[in-house]
This record gives C-alpha cells, sequence and structure tokens, in this order.
C-alpha cells in the first residue's frame, strides 16, 4: 500500500540530507531532523500568531524509519490548537528516497510554541 503525505499547502520547509548530517554509517542524526521539525513548527507558528515565539514543549515525537544521506527531507505542520499564549503544532517529517523514487513518512511529533514579548515574557497570541 503506498504511504500518502499530507497536502502540499501544509509543505513548511524541504532539504536534502547531506554528509555533514550523518554519522559514519550514513544514518542522519535524530536531533538533525527533530531542529528541522523545530525550524518547520515554529515558522508555522510566528505566521500564525504574528509574534516572536519560543519551542516550550515537544510530545510524542517518535521516529519511525531512517533517513539516510540525499533523502528529500520535507516537514508538513497543522497548527493543533490555539491557546491564551500557546500554539500547538503537528509535524510530520517525510523522505523522497530520490534514487528509488518511494516516499515515507520517517518523523512525527507534536510542538508546543509560546508567543513571547521584546521581554520574552508570554502573551496572548492573536487570532487571526
Amino acid at each position: 500500500m503506498k504511504e500518502i503525505p499530507p497536502p502540499l499547502e501544509n509543505l513548511t520547509l524541504r532539504i536534502v540530507a547531506m554528509p555533514h548530517d550523518a554519522n559514519p554509517d550514513g544514518d542522519i542524526f535524530g536531533g538533525w531532523l527533530v531542529s528541522l521539525m523545530d525550524i518547520a513548527g515554529g515558522s508555522l507558528a510566528v505566521h500564525t500568531s504574528k509574534e516572536r515565539v519560543v519551542t516550550v514543549a515537544i510530545d510524542k515525537l517518535t521516529f519511525i524509519r531512517p533517513v539516510f544521506i540525499g533523502d528529500e527531507v520535507s516537514c508538513y505542520t497543522e497548527v493543533l490548537k490555539i491557546g491564551t499564549t500557546s500554539i500547538q503544532i503537528k509535524i510530520d517529517v517525510w523522505v523522497q528516497r530520490l534514487k528509488k523514487g518511494t516516499g515515507h513518512k520517517v518523523t512525527e511529533g507534536v510542538f508546543t510554541y509560546v508567543a513571547i514579548d521584546k521581554n520574552r515574557r508570554p502573551i496572548p497570541v492573536r487570532k487571526s
């Protein structure tokens, strides 16, 4: 059964995994993937809140499959919940194995961001 990625409008970040992102055996570091997820989620949080945001929690982070050098890595984001000062975002990471032409979901998680002011204090999220 073919896996179907999220809708294209949820695509927030795309990058190719390079050798400097991997261990000596060619497997991509999990921390590198988490940083991509945080960048993608933070981007959606800023676009949604129109405010500066910081990451305050990562929940339900699951590594499903490995990522290899040369894989095209795509982060798909979706707002799950907007609270008073926080935004909860679901992030799915998919890879396109360019040489094989196959796509797979490799990581998923839920990140929470808080809107902050210039003094780094929480502020209400402006709901558009």
